[in-house]
């Protein structure tokens, strides 16, 4: 199975460029009503995911710094000042759909990526499971409209 059958293209998808700003992530964020939404650089390259508790974090004072809470301060913070590496590894289009299912188990959606690291889009959890369930047998409409 293709996974390209699953993909949600990035023209289609809610994401942030890296040297957006806090309060401009938080605005898209709450605006989509997503917890988690992918980063990428102006040219495309995907960078990570940032997720609402790296928002709540970065509020959090640091060691004997103060706590950035004006909305001045949130925009001078930029997107790449809150990323944590590694999270939400990105997959390539030609993954197996048994590497996409191990992906799932840990994610809300994984980031798809070409071969030159350029994002091309998403694949959520919540269509692998439709999915999945159809070719068991045990997909049908009202199923499919149940799983959050």
């Amino acid at each position: 199975m293709n996974i390209a059958y699953f993909l949600h293209p990035k023209q289609s998808v809610a994401y942030l460029y890296e040297d957006s700003t806090l309060r401009q992530g938080l605005e898209k964020m709450r605006h989509h009503g997503y917890s988690a939404v992918p980063v990428v650089t102006r040219q495309g390259r995907y960078v990570g995911t940032v997720s609402e508790g790296d928002f709540l974090w970065r509020l959090l004072p640091e060691k004997g710094a103060p706590c950035p809470c004006s909305i001045k301060d949130l925009e001078r913070l930029r997107i790449r000042d809150i990323l944590k590496k590694d999270s939400y590894p990105p997959v390539a289009i030609t993954v197996s759909i048994e590497e996409l299912v191990t992906s799932a188990m840990n994610q809300n959606f994984i980031p798809v990526v070409d071969d030159l690291n350029n994002f091309i889009g998403i694949v959520t959890r919540r269509d692998i499971i439709c999915r999945l369930a159809e070719e068991t047998g045990e997909g049908s409409p009202s199923l499919q409209k149940k799983i959050v």
